[in-house]
């Protein structure tokens, strides 16, 4: 099924085509469903060279080592981008992308893009500046992982939520408007479930966690003290 002219708008590198710019790209893109759980490609699947963006949902980017140990990349929802490699790289997937809710997934055949392109350059920066960006968390992860305490990345983690995903005011405090399950945490910041619930425990004067994942900070000050290293 081809993309309506609403679901290629949506897509963020898309931002400002006009109506003949999405009607010529219309043609060349393909809409997918995906059900929750659904695998949507594995790691090292050789991927055709086409864009790929969440036209609706959310999907989970993640790895897993060679012990069984999965690790959460990323989660990506409804007009952003994802398997870089299939446009810019080797055309492997990096990792594993999996429906983390029912999703649907839109692609656009390369040539029609690259000739989008042309007429729109900024669709190509506004790419470049989206996976720079990725790179970038990557390796602030990667830095994190060897170098700094668990508890400083899982403050990051719930800041980084905070601010990308919102919050919303109640009397305890500000509630992020995104759910952090306990195993979404830990797989995010490479620990273990157990030791992801002991952490939160420990600071559970500056957070509050619900079940569910609901997460409510209860001093953002102290929370803000932690993930920049001020903690004894």
């Amino acid at each position: 099924m081809q993309a309506s002219l609403t679901q290629i708008a949506q897509i963020r590198v898309f931002a400002d085509l006009e109506t003949t710019d999405q009607l010529s790209l219309q043609p060349y893109t393909v809409v997918k469903s995906y059900e929750k759980g659904e695998i949507i490609f594995h790691e090292s699947d050789s991927l055709p060279a086409k864009l790929y963006a969440v036209a609706s949902g959310l999907i989970k980017v993640s790895k897993t080592a060679t012990t069984g140990k999965e690790t959460i990349l990323r989660y990506l929802g409804t007009g952003e981008i994802f398997a870089a490699p299939a446009l810019l790289g080797n055309g492997i997937s990096p990792a594993t992308v999996t429906a983390e809710t029912d999703c649907e997934i839109i692609t656009v055949e390369r040539d029609a893009l690259l000739t989008a392109i042309q007429q729109k350059p900024d669709i190509a920066l506004r790419m470049l500046v989206v996976f720079n960006n990725r790179i970038q968390q990557l390796h602030e992860t990667v830095h994190g992982l060897v170098s700094e305490r668990a508890i400083i990345r899982l403050a990051r983690l719930i800041q980084y939520f905070a601010t990308t995903s919102g919050t919303e005011t109640t009397p305890k405090g500000e509630r992020l408007k995104e759910s952090l399950s306990y195993y979404r945490m830990a797989r995010s910041i490479g620990i273990t479930y157990e030791e992801c619930v002991r952490l939160i425990k420990s600071i559970n004067s500056i957070i509050s966690y619900h079940r569910g994942g609901e997460i409510t900070i209860i001093d953002i000050h102290k929370l803000n003290d932690i993930a920049d290293g001020n903690i004894e």
